[in-house]
């Protein structure tokens, strides 16, 4: 045994040193005796590879990626009134606990200049659904200082487009931020990250929570009053903000505002075995009969009297017959063929071979099939024209591709033009990279959020929930979300913190003139009651 150790320790010698004396690896170097007794003399020779360590050390932090952002001060007219404002655009790094970047997240705010005691002064975070959507809806739509030019229904005006000043803006009430979740906008994961990690129901609530924290700490805005706005999807992950924002950081809010809501997935999904949704889209679709002509005289009179007939009969004998399935007897199957063609529009034929339950797909095609047109997914009011007539599903929702244009090629000019942030990556508006879809949260299939915002309402019992509706919304409809609030389990004292408006427009109601002037006086009304007394 001793003699093999021996001959290892000669095997490893040859393999290491040349005929010299010299290691393989450096073959300038001294004799070793020599070049201990010199190192022994000048310590720092010793060291000449922490230098060069220290340096590469210092270049890939050079390489992380750092906040990039831009200041501008304008002004803008808001009910006569000048408001001025500072705004910020551009990047956040998001970082782990251990301070690895994970995500740049882009972001615009608007702070009054005017208004700077930071503990009266509400700040508003906003953002859009999909999942897929930048933020560019609500802000050059609603709530921003500048606001896409459109005709007064909503109608997209010839190109170019331009922007004009938001009369409208809700920065007379409070400080915006506008904020484009990860892989919408200019929001991106960091070189290596993988950006599918954050596309999901949980993921997106922490990431986009994460943020919303770091703004607020960075930016000295704990004591604010604070609110959210969510549109669409947007409306999901904000009544999940409420409780995630809540649990993680302690951050309570006073108010959520809801544009277009869905909290119970299950209310709007056309799905085999599930009845809901052909309930609660009944009065939407007789909204939109209404708005085409297309219901009997008694009916077409008077709006009001559809509606409440619709409603009525959709949560009462519709809701019955559908519950009975293939038992429910002949001549009450007939009877509501009548009924539904009667508050549809749609023929009595069509309804009955549909089995009375029409998706929304199907009435997008059938409501205007003889006059080969379709009618709006996002708005009902708005039409399109497909290649054919025939088929049970539109090619293209009209109401988006009317609203894309204007919103994308203005967006792409203010930011760099006015806000002066500059960026070479595409503006994602709307998009699909965020597919697939995690819906974690879901119960027994369909993702139900809405008992997360019942528990943030009982442990803050002062926060408060607006609810905006469009009655030509055929994406949401407004039936499904009174349903949803109605099945909540608030305690009677806090049902009061919940209100609700209604509008003559759609999903994105604040396209047509006359509803975007409502909503904006709701809004400020919502604002200034969710406030605590001075």
């Amino acid at each position: 045994m001793i003699h093999q150790k021996i001959l290892g320790l000669l095997l490893a010698s040859s393999f290491l040193l040349r005929a010299g004396g010299q290691p393989a690896d450096a073959p300038d170097a001294a004799p070793a005796g020599r070049r201990n007794r010199n190192a022994e003399r000048n310590p720092t020779e010793q060291k000449t590879e922490e230098p060069k360590k220290e340096a590469a050390a210092g270049k890939e932090k050079e390489k992380e990626p750092k906040d990039e952002l831009t200041e501008t001060t304008n002004t803008v007219t808001i009910g006569g009134a000048e408001v001025k404002y500072k705004a910020t655009a551009g990047t956040m790094i998001i970082k782990d606990e251990e301070s690895k970047p994970l995500v740049s997240f882009f972001f615009i705010a608007y702070t009054s200049l005017e208004n700077t005691n930071l503990s009266e002064r509400p700040i508003t975070f906003a953002f859009n659904g999909g999942p897929g959507s930048s933020s560019v809806w609500l802000h050059l739509g609603l709530l921003g200082p500048r606001r896409v030019y459109l005709k007064e229904d909503g109608g997209m005006p010839p190109p170019p487009f331009r922007l004009v000043n938001n009369d409208q803006s809700l920065l007379d009430q409070s400080d915006l931020v506008f904020i484009d979740p990860v892989s919408t906008g200019f929001t991106r994961t960091v070189p290596g990250e993988d950006p599918s990690k954050y596309h999901g129901v949980d993921q997106d609530l922490r990431s986009v929570g994460d943020f919303i924290r770091r703004y607020t700490t960075r930016y000295n805005r704990w004591l604010s009053p604070k609110f959210l706005i969510g549109e669409s999807y947007g409306t999901t992950r904000a009544a999940g903000l409420a409780g995630y924002l809540e649990d993680s950081y302690g951050l309570y809010l006073n108010g959520i505002a809801l544009v277009s809501a869905v909290l119970d997935f299950g209310t709007i999904s056309f799905n085999p075995g599930n009845d809901l949704p052909y309930i609660f889209y009944l009065p939407t679709e007789t909204a939109t009969a209404w708005y085409h002509k297309k219901l009997a005289p008694d009916l077409q009179a008077d709006q009001n009297k559809a509606l409440s007939e619709a409603e009525k009969y959709a949560l009462g004998p519709y809701t019955v017959a559908l519950m009975q399935g293939a038992n429910l007897p002949a001549a009450e199957r007939a009877s509501v063929v009548k009924e539904l063609a009667r508050l549809t529009g749609l023929s009595e034929d069509y309804i009955d071979r549909a089995n009375l339950r029409v998706r929304a797909s199907q009435f997008f095609k059938e409501l205007l099939r003889k006059e080969r047109l379709t009618v709006g997914r996002y708005d009902s009011r708005i039409t399109g024209q497909d290649y054919n007539s025939v088929g049970e599903s539109a090619e293209y929702d009209p109401s988006y591709t009317t609203a894309l244009g204007p919103f994308a090629s203005t967006f792409n000019d203010y930011i760099r033009r006015e806000l002066k942030f500059e960026s070479d990556l595409p503006y994602e508006v709307l998009t699909s990279k965020v597919q697939p879809w995690d819906m974690g949260q879901a119960r027994n299939r369909y993702l139900d959020i809405a008992e997360n915002l019942r528990e943030a309402m009982t442990h803050n019992t002062y926060l408060k929930v607006f609810v905006a509706n469009g009655h030509y919304d055929l994406a949401t409809p407004y039936l499904a979300t009174r349903y949803t609030f109605d099945h909540m389990g608030l305690p009677p004292d806090l049902r009061g913190n919940v209100s609700m408006g209604y509008y003559e427009a759609g999903h994105m109601m604040y396209l047509n003139t006359p509803s975007r002037v409502a909503l904006k006086e709701d809004l400020a009304r919502f604002l200034r009651s969710s406030l605590p007394p001075k």
